[in-house]
């Protein structure tokens, strides 16, 4: 049976010429080749996303909140278009008293929460640019944020009042106004009034606007809706301009793609709303239920509560990042394990069955009906039963633990790709298509992708395995870097944005992410070498959690720094009379040994070149963090940082090694 091919080519390739790389074909999705899909008439805004939903759908459930009863959590209460779109208005009147003009800057600072969306909808309604405050990045950043931007007025989570305050007095300079999405202390007032500054609470920021009527602006496609600041891995944070015509196209997109393969979102869907409100992804995700009238329920913002949230809410569609579904799978994996010989058993035949059937082109609901009744019921249960559609993407998801997902959970597991700059959603893999296991799927049905050659890594666009970096176009790409115009013409060539990720296209028309452009050095000998492909590699060890690898054209051999796992580390070591607790295990030259022999072996396996072989080790029992400012808060290694920290162990290696 010839596979189905999920891409059409609309531009043959070019070969190389004047100095630039040659190009591969241009793509785009099956399901645009007459076209890209049609405006949603009506919508030219995000403002227009929000008043044509309460209009259609006053009284259906929009935000929703757990209510807590006694100290504990009770059941979410809600809150319906209507009555949000009237505190909407409410906050819009009062930003404007504060002298805000449109094209002001408004920032948000906080966890997710109804407070959140309705200040962002009254930042839509009166054309104010958005600007989220990230939760993750320390005040540095934040007050980067607010002065690069020239932020005028924050939102703020109250419990994060501290921290904005640690931006004065440099952000004073332009912030005037701090509204708490809670209460403000008198303390924190007297503080704030020593600035000059205003900071009023939820209730009382409301009442500044009333008997006040201002009117809203004409908003046009062009205009931006939002800055979003994202996280570089070196130097300061990128301030990304996101149009109006962005969020519209994209959801356009994603309401043609998900129409195409029957899965549409409709008024009956439920969204967990967890993942940061200040990333593109969430954002767009959070859109797109907006303009179908669905309804977003919050969690508590704890991670060790976001189960039970889970199971309260009853969602349809859940959106995760690999880490959130690798926990998932440890806790899955660690029940099977412990549920005795006979469960065991059961689940490992049921398990195999089904995905004998699914690899035989069975969809995951006829593969095995009586096994998802018998063995893998808890497993939908334990997200809240209702789970339709799993989208995992901001990082790579490994394969087993995707393979493991789209068997047991009952659901579609998609995993996606995006940038900020190209407002998320820009390959996504297709329900049912077990082929595209470990790819992020074709192209969405709004853009032109083409592979650009890279030479110097030996990758090639034009071969038969196409391969380069994956360079997008469309009506979905940024408005520029705010302010930087410079980093805005390095990415941008003729039209065409260059994402620095290197991709491999698939027989079926999906995309496979292997490497980075950027992650490359030569070592002594001349040779260059593809660190993000090699740790993607060397990550297979089990007894791995991370790896970070390093190699400088001085030397003529790599080292690496790993977070080893404790379990593996621990069960090695009592298996091999080696003593001690898990730090000093870390630092025995035996340990250290035995992940040479280990990465060796895969390096066998995969048959890698001799010079792409580990040849020393340093165990750190610390896991990479955002404390130390070595990962960003999309998990991403900040390779600078690293060999800034790790300088020292470094020198020893390469002088142990000689």
């Amino acid at each position: 049976m010839a596979k189905e091919r999920y891409i059409v080519e609309v531009e043959p390739g070019k070969p190389a010429k004047d100095g630039r790389p040659s190009v591969g074909p241009v793509y785009r999705s099956k399901f645009a080749k007459d076209g890209f899909p049609a405006p949603i008439p009506g919508l030219d805004s995000c403002w227009d996303i929000f008043r044509l939903s309460v209009e259609k759908y006053p009284n259906n459930r929009m935000l929703g909140r757990r209510e807590i009863v006694d100290g504990k959590p009770g059941k979410y209460s809600w809150m319906t278009y209507k009555e949000v779109y009237d505190i909407v208005l409410k906050v819009g009147n009062s930003i404007r008293s504060c002298g805000i003009e449109e094209g002001g800057r408004c920032g948000i600072y906080g966890a997710n929460c109804p407070e959140w969306i309705m200040s962002m909808e009254a930042c839509n309604a009166h054309g104010l640019y958005c600007v989220p405050l990230y939760d993750t990045l320390g005040a540095g950043a934040i007050e980067f944020i607010i002065c690069h931007a020239e932020v005028e007025l924050a939102f703020v989570e109250e419990k994060k009042i501290p921290e904005l305050l640690k931006t004065f007095p440099g952000a004073t300079k332009y912030l005037r106004t701090i509204i708490s999405f809670g209460k403000v202390t008198s303390q924190q007032k007297d503080e704030v009034e020593k600035f000059g500054v205003a900071i009023h609470s939820w209730d009382e920021f409301l009442s500044l606007g009333e008997n006040k009527d201002f009117d809203l602006p004409v908003k046009k496609k062009t205009d931006i809706c939002t800055i979003m600041y994202t996280s570089g891995t070196t130097g300061d944070p990128k301030g990304v301009m996101i149009s109006n015509n962005n969020i519209v196209t994209l959801i356009a997109g994603v309401k043609c793609l998900l129409e195409s393969v029957n899965e549409s979102v409709t008024v009956n869907d439920v969204y967990l709303s967890y993942l940061p409100l200040a990333h593109i992804f969430d954002r767009v995700i959070e859109e797109c239920f907006i303009n179908h009238g669905a309804s977003i329920g919050f969690w508590r913002g704890d991670v060790k509560l976001l189960v039970e949230d889970i199971g309260e809410l009853k969602p349809t569609i859940f959106c995760a990042v690999p880490r959130v579904l690798d926990r998932i799978y440890s806790g899955l994996q660690q029940k099977i394990s412990s549920g005795g010989f006979i469960k065991h058993t059961l689940f490992n035949l049921g398990y195999s069955l089904k995905l004998r059937n699914m690899r035989k082109g069975r969809k995951h609901a006829e593969a095995s009906p009586l096994c998802d009744k018998i063995v893998f019921s808890k497993v939908k249960q334990g997200l809240g039963g209702n789970v339709r559609l799993i989208l995992s993407g901001a990082a790579p998801l490994a394969s087993h633990v995707e393979e493991f997902l789209r068997v047991v959970s009952g659901s579609y597991v998609l995993q996606g790709y995006g940038l900020t700059e190209t407002c998320a959603g820009t390959f996504v893999s297709i329900p049912d298509e077990l082929s595209m296991l470990g790819t992020v799927g074709p192209p969405v049905p709004n853009v032109d992708v083409c592979l650009e050659s890279v030479p110097e890594m030996g990758y090639d666009a034009l071969s038969s395995t196409p391969r380069g970096e994956v360079c997008v176009r469309g009506d979905t790409l940024f408005s520029g870097y705010y302010k930087r115009d410079d980093l805005t013409k390095e990415v941008f060539v003729d039209g065409w944005f260059h994402t620095g990720d290197i991709g491999e296209w698939q027989e079926n028309g999906s995309l496979k992410i292997i490497d980075r452009k950027k992650n490359i050095f030569k070592l002594s000998q001349g040779e260059y070498v593809a660190v993000e492909n090699l740790e993607n590699i060397y990550g297979l060890v089990p007894a791995i959690d991370s790896i970070w690898i390093y190699g400088n054209s001085f030397e003529s051999f790599l080292v690496a720094i790993i977070n080893p796992n404790k379990q593996a580390v621990e069960h090695w070591a009592e298996e091999n009379g080696v003593s001690g607790d898990f730090d000093a295990l870390c630092e025995n030259p035996k340990v250290k040994e035995y992940f040479i022999g280990e990465l060796a072996r895969i390096g066998k396996e995969k048959k890698l070149k001799g010079f792409e072989f580990i040849k020393a080790v340093h165990l750190d029992p610390v896991p990479f963090d955002m404390e130390r400012d070595l990962i960003t808060p999309t998990f991403k290694k900040k390779r600078p940082q690293l060999l800034k920290y790790y300088q020292g162990v470094i020198d020893n290696m390469y002088k142990s090694g000689k």
